[in-house]
């Protein structure tokens, strides 16, 4: 796993120090001598984790990771402080700068080389979304980089699995100062309990009684539900191991019993912006996929869904010897319509139209805005004779009650002419199918409209 390392001290000694440890595990290594050097090549993009030193001349260490943390352009890179500064202020001061964790020299090679490998994963992941998401700025879906520099990481849900009463009420009261918590002391019901929640952190005593709290992790980790919920794990200082061992299998960050309340709020904090974040990415790439195959006006799906989509239905149709029935539907004089009404009437007309298709097809078919006011239904095996039922009631249910326009201010009479067919020639072009179904609208059209006209094949 490699990534791309900045180190940035000021002691040469230092620096030559970290490079060679990184370096004999296969990350690329940069270094930078002062902050503002570092502030310029992770504006580039230049690096993926950032090792900090504190003690700088020109700009300290925390200015730089808040500097790094309040831009929208690197805020998402993770930030890890490794400096001889040891008390719990210094801790907690590099915590609230933003830093992702807060390593005291000298620091062990085991530890230092978890912590990169598990911020790297963490890196890449948040990268992939990153580059998913990127569609969604040009189609109008706004970035979550503003709003996540602007999040105190604060009011989020944590579920706190610990079995020991005098831990649990302590942390759950420390925690309750700036989050809702949950407490579960049952951890054969925690991971149930997790996915039920909805949470935006889970604190985890490695230490429970009969039960291994990282086998938690992992389960956690391995179920959809809960596989991107952070893990912050909490230990007793002898559980230097186990802990390596957590971040190797997903657990995100960790404490060390005796607990110090303003760093534990400072680590869930952190976990928690990182985690509404990553949630924004994946909204932004979900809605940038959606926005992609639907009709804004409609919600149906758009026409270049379906004729990708359709090529999929018809050779599962042709491979499992079943009918896939395909209707066009186009609504009659519609330009009139719109010179007559208006477009916001005619859009009125179309959403509308959308809303009784949805009502008069099943679950399974396949409904898309193929055009202006052209659209197609693809009904997965069905057969021409239940395919033109299914068309008449469609045509009935448009014909039979007028639509609304400029917000109910007016109702017009609304008709639809129908060409249906089907595929039933196992291999055939959808293009011949969709080019059949055509020829029946333009003989129904013809027929003088408001009517369903089918073409065998």
């Amino acid at each position: 796993m490699s990534a791309r390392i900045l180190v940035v001290d000021d002691v040469p000694a230092n620096v030559k120090l970290l490079e060679a440890r990184l370096s004999a595990e296969y990350f690329d290594v940069m270094t930078a001598s002062n902050g503002a050097e570092a502030l310029a090549i992770c504006r580039r993009a230049e690096c993926d984790i950032i090792l900090l030193d504190v003690m700088m001349p020109d700009i300290d260490g925390f200015e730089v990771c808040r500097r790094l943390k309040t831009d929208p352009v690197t805020h998402h890179i993770p930030v890890v402080m490794v400096t001889a500064l040891d008390s719990p202020a210094d801790r907690i001061r590099g915590l609230e700068a933003g830093a992702d964790d807060f390593l005291t020299k000298p620091v062990s090679d085991v530890v230092l080389i978890a912590r990169v490998r598990s911020l790297t994963r963490l890196k890449m992941m948040t990268d992939e979304l990153r580059m998913r998401a990127i569609t969604s700025l040009e189609i109008g879906v706004q970035a979550p980089e503003r709003s996540a520099v602007a999040d105190t990481g604060k009011g989020g849900r944590i579920l706190l699995v610990d079995d020991r009463q005098s831990s649990y009420e302590r942390l759950a009261t420390l925690l309750a100062a700036e989050h809702t918590v949950d407490v579960e002391p049952n951890p054969t019901e925690a991971l149930f309990h997790a996915a039920e929640g909805n949470y935006d952190l889970l604190i985890v005593s490695l230490d429970l009684n009969n039960f291994d709290g990282l086998r938690l992790c992992s389960q956690a980790r391995s179920l959809e539900r809960t596989r991107h919920v952070p893990i912050l794990a909490i230990a007793d200082a002898d559980s230097g191991t186990r802990l390596l061992r957590g971040l190797e299998i997903g657990v995100n960050d960790y404490l060390l019993r005796p607990v110090d309340k303003n760093e534990l709020l400072a680590r869930a904090r952190t976990q928690i912006r990182r985690r509404r974040y990553t949630d924004h990415l994946r909204d932004n790439v979900q809605n940038s996929i959606e926005m992609a195959i639907t009709d804004a006006l409609t919600g149906l799906h758009n026409r270049r869904y379906m004729e990708s989509h359709l090529a999929t239905l018809a050779e599962q149709a042709s491979t499992r010897g079943k009918p896939l029935a395909l209707m066009i539907l186009d609504i009659d004089y519609f330009k009139s319509i719109n010179d007559n009404y208006g477009h916001d009437a005619g859009d009125d007309v179309l959403r509308e139209f959308a809303v009784r298709v949805r009502k008069s097809i099943r679950g399974i078919d396949l409904a898309c805005r193929y055009g202006g006011e052209e659209f197609v239904i693809v009904m997965p095996e069905t057969d021409l004779h239940v395919a033109g039922m299914v068309a008449e009631r469609l045509r009935r249910s448009i014909a039979g009650e007028p639509f609304s326009v400029h917000k109910g201010t007016k109702r017009i009479e609304v008709t639809i002419s129908i060409g249906l067919t089907t595929l039933e020639q196992k291999g055939e072009a959808v293009a011949d199918v969709l080019k059949r179904a055509d020829t029946a609208l333009y003989r129904a059209k013809h027929d003088g409209r408001n009517r369903v006209v089918s073409q065998a094949a």
